[in-house]
């Protein structure tokens, strides 16, 4: 068994940090496992799908 201990808070807290960022595709993985992608959305470790956090398209500016 491996002893090594992560610095690394779970990934439901607000201090977790990029180690691998792929803008390229549009997605970076966390410290704790966790996928985040460019429209907000996220893969957890424990393998949940969270929904992109999208403005109401009725909030959207639009240029005139």
């Amino acid at each position: 068994m491996c002893s090594h201990q992560t610095s690394c808070p779970s990934f439901d807290e607000l201090a977790v940090h990029v180690v691998a960022a792929h803008p390229e595709q549009g997605w970076s993985l966390l410290c704790d496992g966790a996928i985040v992608f460019d429209d907000s959305g996220e893969l957890t470790p424990d393998g949940k799908a969270v929904a992109p956090h999208r403005a109401p398209a009725e909030l959207l500016a639009v240029a005139a």
